[in-house]
């Protein structure tokens, strides 16, 4: 009977020797999954960053030289260097007759979404009402353009955070797509 038992035992070590072996991979997979997650968010996370930075870029380029066409050589605010113009101001300052089919997209929903509210509203209000998820780069993403928004006449902040229709705004102005 003997024989037996040192069988089993022989199993069982082989056993133990194969789950260690198994939790060592496992511990050494999970470090690599957090690496990758972590180079995805930080990927993610300049992604925007970038396009805001474009988008103000642009936007500054076409107020300070509306008469600039895509391609044409412009001084940076920046660094003092040339750069490229990338495209048009994609925000117009509000003026009087202009609706929010001035606007694009994403913006004309902000506006809308606002003009809807029954009171002021937050960016992490809005962005669920816009189909984001409710994330916390999709908040301070639909902040950001809130904020852009305001600074160019289209909604007005009562308090910091708080957005409301601009009041020059007609009902008007909001149905004219």
């Amino acid at each position: 009977m003997g024989s037996l038992f040192e069988e089993l035992e022989a199993r069982e070590a082989a056993a133990r020797i194969r789950v260690e072996a198994l939790e060592a991979e496992l511990v050494e997979l999970s470090g690599r999954l957090e690496e990758a997650r972590s180079g995805l968010e930080r990927l993610r996370i300049t992604r925007e960053t970038v396009a805001d930075v474009l988008a103000q870029m642009t936007s500054e380029v076409a107020v300070g030289a509306p008469e600039a066409s895509a391609g044409d050589r412009v001084a940076s605010a920046y660094a003092g260097a040339e750069r490229r113009v990338i495209g048009v101001l994609a925000v117009p300052k509000w003026q009087p007759g202009m609706g929010v089919d001035a606007l694009p997209q994403v913006y004309r929903d902000i506006v809308e979404v606002v003009a809807d509210a029954p009171g002021p509203v937050r960016a992490k209000q809005i962005v669920p009402r816009i189909g984001l998820p409710a994330e916390t780069g999709k908040i301070a993403g639909a902040r950001s353009k809130l904020k852009r928004l305001v600074e160019r006449g289209w909604l007005d902040e009562d308090a910091p955070g708080l957005c409301t229709p601009a009041r020059h705004q007609t009902g008007d102005s909001l149905n004219s797509r």
